[in-house]
């Protein structure tokens, strides 16, 4: 009777792909200026570990909630929700 728990994901930009197996990824959220009442934008960035996917610098990817890796690392990339576009 043993039920899969249902994990934490985040959807993010890659900022950064020059670790092995490694990508920094920076989710950015909106929130309310307590006094202005104005959108502003706050983000973190999370180390991720790249198992199958290769993602690059400026693609949106997912993340998904797991054990320590490392002692950075508690996310993995699971997929790649839309690639970079490079121009030129």
């Amino acid at each position: 009777m043993s039920q899969e728990r249902k994990k934490q994901t985040l959807v993010g930009e890659v900022v950064s792909a020059k670790m092995e197996k490694t990508v920094v990824v920076k989710v950015t959220r909106k929130i309310m200026h307590p006094v202005y009442k104005k959108h502003v934008n706050r983000y973190k960035k999370y180390m991720a570990h790249v198992s199958t996917v290769e993602p690059k610098i400026g693609d949106i990817v997912q993340i998904t909630a797991t054990r320590p890796l490392s002692r950075l690392k508690r996310w993995q990339v699971s997929n790649i929700i839309r690639e970079s576009v490079k121009i030129g």
